[in-house]
């Protein structure tokens, strides 16, 4: 009887060993992009935000897919970061005088609430008229 148990705890030693040499290999998940699209009209003096928000770390892309009524104009077009507390874009990357198909590549490090900004450069204002603006961002989900 005791050589049975003895056999059986050295069985089970012997299975917890080289259960413990077997190399595991961590599943690493897979983040999915989508592509948001905001729309909007742009009046003088004014800025617009939109926010979104990824659900894990990668590469984000925001493009001012088409602003008007003249797509030769430029307007101020900012990337950042988004404070839904405060409901406050943190412009991280700006460009004062964007055209139409001006384009952010960015990564984003981890879970987070991010925005696009859309503001009068100057150029509605002087127009006197509202510019419409799309805007599309593909960022992991």
């Amino acid at each position: 009887m005791f050589r049975r148990i003895a056999c059986a705890a050295l069985l089970a030693a012997g299975l917890a060993v080289a259960g413990c040499s077997d190399k595991i290999n961590p599943v690493t998940p897979t983040s999915t992009a989508i592509t948001e699209t905001f729309t909007g009209t742009l009046s003088p003096a004014n800025a617009t935000t939109h926010s979104f928000t990824t659900l894990t770390g990668g590469p984000i892309k925001a493009t001012l897919a088409a602003v008007g009524p003249d797509n030769t104009k430029n307007v101020g077009f900012s990337l950042g970061t988004f404070n839904p507390t405060l409901n406050t874009c943190t412009a991280v990357l700006d460009n004062p005088a964007a055209t139409q198909s001006f384009q952010f590549s960015a990564t984003a490090s981890t879970i987070g609430s991010y925005c696009v900004r859309i503001y009068d450069n100057g150029n509605v204002t002087t127009d006197g008229v509202d510019y419409t603006y799309t805007v599309t961002v593909v960022h992991p989900q």
